[in-house]
C-alpha cells in the first residue's frame, strides 16, 4: 500500500502532504478542484505519467526484488519525481530511469484507466479461468508447468526444422558451391610454407650468377693456405685456429656451390608459375593456410548437407512426437478449463447482478498452441462485443472481474486507482460499484475520485479537494459531521439542505455495515 504521499508546487496546488490507510480511499470536491490534478501527481511519483510538479513523492509498503533490480530496499520505499529543466526520478535515494520506476511500480500498482482492454484480453480471461480450475484441482497448475515445458520443446523442434527445410531448399546450390571451392584449392594442392619456399628459390635464382663469380674468385685463397701456414711455423705461433677457419670457409663455399648445384636444375618457369597461383590464393584467403582451413571448413559444410535428409527425418519424427504429447496434456487443460467455466461464470454473473447489469458469457475457443495450452476465452456482455458497450457498463464489467480474481487471493496484492468509475451512473448503480470497491478492498488499498454520494459514503478515507482564489488544497475529513457536510454537498450542490444532510447520514450509517477493507 502506499503509507505517504507529498507534493509541492503542482499547477493550482502549492503543496500537499497526505497520509493513507488501508482500504478505500474517496477524494471528492467541486469540479475544477483539482482532483484529477492530484491523482495524477501521485501517478507521476511512480513514472506512470508526466511530471507536473516541482516534488511528487510516495512512500509504500511494498518491496521490490533486490537481486533482479539491483536495488535495495528501505523501510518504507519511496518513489520520487522531481522537476527543474527537465524530470528526474528516484527510487529511495538512488536516481533510476522513468522506465524502470514504472516497472518498480508496475507490480504492484493498477491504474484503471478508461477503456482499457488489459483485463478483457484472451490471455487475462484465460488466465482468471485457470486460477479458478487450480482452485478447484491443485493439480491444474502442474499440468500447465508441463504443458508449457512440453511446448517450449515442440516450438523450439519446429523452429530448427524450417531452418533445415530452408537448408535443404537451397541444398544443391551449397554443394555445388563447396565442391567448387574445395575442388579450387585442391587443385592447386597448397603446402604449408610452400610459398616462402619458392619465394628463397625464386631470390636465389636472381643472384646465381653473381654468386657463383664471387664464390669463385674467394676460392683463390685457397692456394696461399701453405704459405701462410708455414709463416706462422716459422714464427712458431700455434696455427690451429687458422686451420679451423679455412676449414670452415671451405665447408661455406662447398655448401653454397652445392645450393647452387642444385638450382641449376630448376626451372624458372615452374617455379613462378607456382608463386602466381599461390599469390591468387593469399589475395582469396589470406595466407596459404587460411586457404586451406577455408578448404576443410567447406569439407565439413558438405558432410553435413550430405546428413540432412537424415536429420531432416529424425526431426519430423520428433516434432510429429512433441505434438502428439503437446495435443494430449492441452486437451487434459481444457478439460478442467471447461469444468471451472460454469462457477466461474455463474461468480462473475452474481456481482453482474449485483452491479446492475446482464449476465456476461465466458466461452472457450480452440486456438493454436501457444504457452498457456490450445484455448482461448472469450467474454460478451449480453451478447455484445466488448466494444459496442457503455463506459458505465465498461467500467462495472471490469470490476466484476477484478471482484472475481480478488477471490482467489490470499493476501493483499497492491493498489487500485480509480478516475471518476462511478460517473453517469444512476442512484442504484453507483452503490453497487461502491460496494464491489469495499469488497475489493479487502485485498487492495483503493483510491478514487468520486462525484456520487454512495461511493463517496462508502469510503473508509475520506480527502476533500478544494480550491480557494485559484489555489487547491486537501485535508483528510475526520469525522463524520465533516463528512455529512460533504456528502450532502454532492447531493444538492453547494446550497446544502436538511434533507440532503439526512441523506448523507443515512448513507454514512449503512457503509458501516459494509466488509472492512484490508488491513
Amino acid at each position: 500500500m502506499i503509507e505517504r504521499f507529498y507534493l509541492r508546487s503542482c499547477l493550482s496546488f502549492d503543496e500537499a502532504a497526505l497520509e493513507f490507510e488501508p482500504g478505500l480511499i474517496v477524494f471528492s470536491g467541486p469540479s475544477g478542484s483539482g482532483k484529477s490534478v492530484l491523482m495524477r501527481a501521485i501517478l507521476a511519483s511512480f513514472g506512470l505519467e508526466d511530471a507536473a510538479a516541482a516534488l511528487s513523492e510516495s512512500a509504500v509498503r511494498w518491496r521490490v526484488d533486490e537481486e533482479a533490480s539491483g536495488l535495495l530496499n528501505e523501510t518504507p520505499n519511496v518513489f520520487r519525481e522531481v522537476k527543474k529543466e527537465k524530470a528526474r526520478y528516484f527510487f529511495n535515494a538512488q536516481s533510476v530511469s522513468r522506465a524502470t520506476l514504472r516497472a518498480l511500480a508496475g507490480a504492484h500498482l493498477r491504474h484503471l484507466s478508461h477503456k482499457d482492454y488489459a483485463d478483457f484480453e484472451p490471455a487475462a480471461l484465460l488466465a482468471l479461468v485457470d486460477e479458478a480450475a487450480a482452485n478447484a484441482d491443485a493439480g491444474h497448475a502442474e499440468r500447465l508447468l508441463a504443458y508449457r515445458r512440453t511446448y517450449r520443446r515442440y516450438r523450439d523442434a519446429e523452429r530448427e526444422l524450417d531452418m533445415l527445410r530452408q537448408e535443404a531448399s537451397t541444398r544443391k546450390e551449397q554443394e555445388e558451391f563447396a565442391r567448387y571451392e574445395i575442388e579450387k584449392i585442391d587443385a592447386i594442392a597448397p603446402e604449408p610454407g610452400e610459398y616462402e619456399h619458392l619465394l628463397d628459390i625464386k631470390k636465389g635464382l636472381s643472384k646465381k650468377e653473381k654468386i657463383e663469380e664471387r664464390i669463385e674468385r674467394a676460392s683463390e685463397i685457397f692456394a696461399y693456405e701453405h704459405a701462410v701456414a708455414s709463416a706462422l711455423e716459422a714464427l712458431e705461433t700455434d696455427g690451429a685456429f687458422f686451420d679451423d677457419a679455412m676449414n670452415e670457409l671451405r665447408s661455406r663455399l662447398e655448401e653454397a656451390a652445392q645450393r647452387l648445384a642444385e638450382l641449376e636444375a630448376t626451372d624458372i618457369e615452374t617455379v613462378l608459375d607456382r608463386l602466381e597461383a599461390l599469390s591468387d590464393l593469399k589475395r582469396r584467403y589470406g595466407s596459404v593456410e587460411d586457404a586451406l582451413a577455408y578448404r576443410d571448413k567447406k569439407r565439413r559444410e558438405l558432410e553435413t548437407l550430405e546428413t540432412l535428409d537424415t536429420r531432416l527425418h529424425d526431426l519430423r519424427d520428433e516434432a510429429a512426437r512433441l505434438r502428439k504429447e503437446l495435443d494430449a496434456q492441452a486437451a487434459v487443460l481444457s478439460r478442467a478449463r471447461d469444468a471451472a467455466l460454469p462457477a466461474l461464470e455463474k461468480k462473475l454473473n452474481g456481482y453482474l447482478k449485483a452491479l446492475y447489469l446482464d449476465r456476461a458469457a465466458l466461452r472457450r475457443e480452440a486456438a493454436e498452441p501457444a504457452e498457456t495450452g490450445c484455448d482461448a476465452v472469450v467474454l460478451e456482455l449480453h451478447g455484445t462485443p466488448l466494444q459496442k458497450i457503455s463506459a458505465g457498463e465498461f467500467n462495472r464489467l471490469r470490476l466484476a472481474l477484478l471482484a472475481v480474481r480478488s477471490e482467489s487471493m490470499a493476501h493483499e496484492r497492491g493498489v487500485l486507482m480509480l478516475d471518476e468509475i462511478d460517473a453517469n451512473l444512476s442512484g442504484e448503480e453507483s452503490m453497487s460499484v461502491a460496494k464491489v470497491l469495499r469488497t475489493l478492498s479487502r485485498r487492495f488499498q483503493i483510491l478514487v475520485i468520486s462525484h456520487q454520494p454512495q461511493l463517496t459514503a462508502m469510503g473508509q478515507q475520506h480527502f476533500l479537494v478544494e480550491k480557494n482564489n485559484g489555489r487547491s488544497s486537501v485535508r483528510a475529513l475526520r469525522n463524520d459531521d465533516e463528512r455529512i457536510e460533504e456528502i450532502a454537498r454532492i447531493v444538492s450542490g453547494d446550497s446544502v439542505s436538511d434533507k440532503a444532510r439526512h441523506l448523507a447520514r443515512e448513507l454514512l450509517e449503512a457503509a458501516k455495515y459494509e466488509p472492512k477493507g484490508a488491513a
